[in-house]
């Protein structure tokens, strides 16, 4: 359904109409105070034409689409009671120009039966109107300030109001009156206690016009003696009844504003809840205590009863703020110093610790642990940060529950803690690290998963008057070295750790200067059938020519590149390098190419989101068909959940080939055999080696499983004929190793595909013969 534009404020016509009658109503009430004249329903018309006015501007923000729900419901809600308001106005009207007696038909009971719906509609709207978020003391301060300016709208509807019956005996006007007044105010507390609170769905400016048109309702009466004075038939209501209908079509019209701009996506920025009323409520109020103390009235009593209670009520809502302030800076004080997540102290604040423990008078042992969480980033990566900071939160409770009550724990950032020991010698700091490793051996459960934990922990043993950075690092290079030992760890640092330390760091500076600087070469091996030997594929190796060190193979710098980050450019190096290769040994050899190219992917690379579409980005590149790529990943890969399995299955949508490799060295299972998208198996060097004295080996086992599965299976590091023999009698075809040949540059490879067909060794016997 279409819906027509919402016009501004300044275009919509209501708005100039209902401000040009409520501008006629004022001058037309001058005129008769200064000079009565006939007839009065003139000065009524004004009223008549503005409530008409006002009631469309409400009914249409009612029956705007571009607002949500509440604010329409909200807006419905105030038709309904400005329909009952303008019965009630026009019943009023009615009786006061044809009563025998104006002055006691100001407010007939028809009259204030249905001013008095609508007063209730208004606040039933209001309280089904949502609120923002508050505090109990944000709460109280609203409500605070609701009652203030309620209290001075009080005092001067008695003081103009109810005082002059009360003057004049007329038990029906006083009880009338009062009526009036409680309703009034009421309807003033309803809407200043909403003015003044955060509110979503209504628009502040809106809600605060109506609040004036409300309080100008209240308080007109008090204009009614100096009015009745010269003309029993002129009341305040003839003026400022149409200024609060052209307060509330305008209040109509912005909120409609408001709407449009909701749905053209702009956006209001926040503000904090603050207003003058409850203070003006005060100076109002003071004003009227020094005009009555002039004039020596009799209700003096009364107004300095107000006075004193408005201005008590200001001072109690500034208490309170005083309060809150104080607990907020509590709270940014303990931020400061302490993790938001974890609660636990944070670097400030450790820092400030040690330097403490370190410049005591007496000498004295002091110690820092140093905790790292292995594999975290894996936690994050495949089941989400949610998760990942529930880990962090269970193991620093189990931390700051296990230490002494004068140790501090800290959260440095990330997955790393550390712990200052004061007053711990070596030994106490052994038993510490204990403590902390038993705490840490039962898995964390965190939304549903068992996360088991692995830790490294680095010690650092130092006294009074050593320096904290020092210290700190020296427990970060043993915590590197801790992460070398199977499962949670710890070790003291020694002055020969930081030689390691800098060396790896070094080389971590260097590794990424050597993927964009050249220094990276692919190696290949060939893969070959044990049958005959032909070359069915290749695996592509990746070495670093190090300027000084020489050739390095993976293991002296993938560790440092899955450290650094660097895994992730390093692996896009070897995907492009290696199927560029692969593309230009097809246009040069044609058939004789590797039918398939073996690539090493990382856990890092298949937890990418776009890694799979990397993948078949290159496959276009260089016009390769996908089933001639095979990606060689772990077990410990294909078990993670999330992205890294989606991954795994784009690939194979793709038509590219995955490769279990080092099969039967982490979790191998039948279930991941079944469930994983994978198409081959690369049975380990340790199977292929292994010596069996009369058992079947278990590679045989594989072969009948892989087999069984329709999996291809390679046979890796094939050093001997025997071994090739074996495998080739247990059913395997593809094998790779030694015995065949030993990774070699791509222009030696080349050479394989134009020599003979037969990698195949020849035996010595031919040789000799």
């Amino acid at each position: 359904m279409c819906t027509s534009e919402v016009p501004p404020a300044h275009r919509d016509r209501l708005v100039p109409a209902s401000g040009v009658i409520a501008v006629l109503a004022v001058l037309g009430v001058f005129a008769d105070y200064v000079h009565p004249f006939e007839p009065k329903q003139v000065l009524w018309l004004p009223a008549v034409v503005g409530q008409i006015l006002a009631f469309l501007a409400f009914l249409r923000a009612a029956r705007t689409a571009t607002l949500p729900e509440p604010t329409r419901r909200f807006w419905r809600h105030l038709t309904y009671a400005l329909g009952l308001v303008c019965v009630g106005i026009t019943i009023q009207a009615f009786q006061l120009l044809f009563a025998d007696d104006p002055v006691r038909q100001h407010t007939g009971p028809v009259m204030l039966a249905f001013c008095t719906a609508g007063v209730g509609a208004i606040m039933y709207a209001l309280f089904r109107l949502p609120l923002g978020r508050q505090t109990p003391g944000e709460l109280l301060r609203v409500f605070l300030d609701a009652g203030t300016v309620m209290v001075a709208a009080a005092v001067f509807i008695w003081h103009y109001v109810t005082r002059d019956a009360l003057i004049h005996s007329d038990s029906s006007a006083v009880y009338t009156s009062l009526f009036v007044t409680v309703i009034a105010l009421l309807a003033v507390f309803a809407v200043a206690r909403f003015v003044l609170s955060s509110h979503l769905y209504v628009d502040s400016g809106a809600l605060r016009l109506i609040a004036v048109g409300m309080l100008i309702g209240a308080v007109g009466p008090m204009f009614r003696g100096p009015l009745e004075a010269v003309d029993p038939f002129l009341v305040p209501d003839m003026a400022t009844t149409p200024i609060v209908f052209f307060l509330a079509s305008l209040a109509a019209v912005r909120q409609r504003a408001a709407g449009l701009a909701s749905r053209r996506g702009s956006v209001t920025p926040p503000r904090r809840s603050f207003s003058l009323l409850p203070y003006a409520a005060v100076v109002a109020v003071d004003g009227l205590l020094i005009a009555v103390t002039v004039r020596h009235d009799a209700d003096q009593p009364a107004v300095v009863i107000a006075a004193v209670l408005t201005t008590s009520l200001v001072v109690l809502r500034q208490l309170t703020a005083l309060r809150d302030n104080n607990r907020l800076l509590r709270q940014l004080d303990h931020g400061a110093t302490h993790d938001a997540l974890t609660q636990l102290a944070n670097r400030v604040l450790f820092h400030t610790r040690l330097q403490l423990a370190l410049a005591g008078a007496a000498d004295r042992p002091v110690a820092v642990a140093l905790i790292d969480l292995d594999d975290f980033k894996e936690v994050n990566d495949t089941l989400g940060h949610e998760v990942g900071d529930l880990l962090l939160i269970g193991v620093a409770n189990r931390l700051e529950g296990c230490l002494r009550a004068g140790d501090t724990v800290a959260r440095l950032g990330g997955d790393e803690f550390v712990v200052v020991l004061d007053d711990a010698d070596p030994a106490g700091a052994d038993l510490a690290a204990e403590r902390m490793m038993n705490a840490l051996r039962q898995p964390v459960y965190a939304d549903g998963h068992e996360l088991p934990i692995r830790a490294s922990i680095g010690i650092a043993d130092g006294r009074t008057g050593d320096e904290p950075s020092v210290l700190l690092r020296h427990a970060d290079i043993a915590m590197y070295a801790a992460k070398k030992l199977a499962g949670t760890a710890y070790l003291h640092y020694e002055p020969g750790m930081a030689a390691n330390g800098t060396e790896h760091a070094h080389l971590g500076a260097e590794l990424r200067e050597a993927i964009t600087g050249g220094q990276l070469f692919l190696l290949y091996q060939p893969i070959v059938s044990l049958d005959d030997g032909r070359i069915m594929g290749s695996e592509a190796l990746v070495r670093w020519a190090h300027p000084t060190r020489g050739a390095l193979a993976p293991d002296a710098f993938i560790p440092v590149a899955e450290r650094t980050g660097l895994i992730v450019p390093l692996g896009r190096w070897v995907m492009r390098t290696a199927f560029a290769q692969l593309a230009e040994w097809i246009a040069e050899h044609g058939d004789a190419a590797p039918g398939v190219l073996n690539v090493n992917v990382s856990a890092r690379d298949l937890r990418e989101p776009g890694f799979a579409d990397g993948v078949a980005a290159l496959l276009n590149e260089h016009g390769l068909a996908a089933d001639r790529i095979v990606l060689e990943i772990t077990e410990t890969m294909a078990l993670e959940p999330g992205q890294s399995i989606i991954n795994l299955h784009r690939l194979r949508a793709l038509g590219v080939r995955v490769s279990l490799d080092d099969f039967g060295t982490g979790h191998s299972t039948l279930t991941l055999l079944h469930d994983c998208p994978i198409d081959e198996i690369k049975l380990d060097r340790t199977f292929t080696q292994a010596q069996v004295d009369g058992r079947p080996p278990v590679a045989a086992a594989v072969i009948h499983l892989a087999q069984a599965l329709g999996l291809h299976a390679v046979a890796e590091g094939v050093e001997t004929a025997e071994q090739a023999e074996q495998l080739l009698s247990l059913g395997y075809i593809a094998a790779q190793g030694y015995y065949f040949a030993r990774p070699m540059p791509p222009a030696k490879f080349s050479e394989l595909l134009r020599g003979p067909t037969s990698l195949m060794p020849t035996p010595e016997w031919q040789m000799t013969a």
